[in-house]
């Protein structure tokens, strides 16, 4: 299965996401927006990966998660991956991550050893849009700094969860495969 560990948003923030969406559609981009029901925060990305090492992902992150607690984080500033020039990735961007680091860190070092690439440069982030084109690019670029200092809200981390993800020409399909509580 294709699967990924991920962050669930919490769904009082939904809305007031939706809404800088909206705002960005504005500029008539070509930009395929994330569905309100599939944003999250990926912690870790494995690919396909077999039962065998499903069962080893869910015992490990068990086992971690023993000595981690819920922790806050804000949801605030939108931005673009790799950059203005050039966007891929449209984003918003989160405060108070040491916690949500330092566990992304600890797990990927695990994670590993296990055989998955290891993250270079993890930057906490929630995609809310791929870019796939050019057209009015300077729309989309004026309107992503207009909601440079955006601020969402707070949400309580409280669990990570593997998800499985099956890609259909619509959009992909994630379905919870496996709930940790911090």
């Amino acid at each position: 299965m294709r699967a990924f560990l991920a962050v669930d948003l919490d769904e009082k923030l939904v809305d007031k996401i939706v809404e800088v969406q909206r705002q960005l559609e504005k500029a008539e981009a070509p930009v395929k927006f994330v569905e309100p029901e599939n944003l999250h925060f990926t912690f870790k990305f494995f690919g396909e990966i077999s039962e065998e090492k499903t069962d080893e992902i869910v015992g490990l992150v068990n086992e971690k998660l023993e000595k981690y607690e819920p922790f806050e984080l804000s949801i605030k500033k939108t931005g673009v991956f790799p950059h203005l020039g050039y966007m891929r990735v449209i984003w918003l961007g989160v405060e108070n991550l040491e916690a949500f680091s330092t566990l992304q860190k600890d797990l990927d070092e695990d994670f590993a050893r296990m055989g998955f690439k290891k993250e270079r440069s993890y930057i906490p982030h929630l995609t809310i849009g791929r870019v796939k084109g050019s057209k009015n690019k300077e729309a989309l670029v004026s309107m992503i700094r207009e909601l440079e200092d955006v601020e969402v809200g707070d949400m309580l981390v409280k669990k990570l969860t593997l998800k499985k993800s099956e890609l259909t020409p619509s959009g992909p399909i994630y379905t919870d495969v496996k709930e940790f509580n911090l």
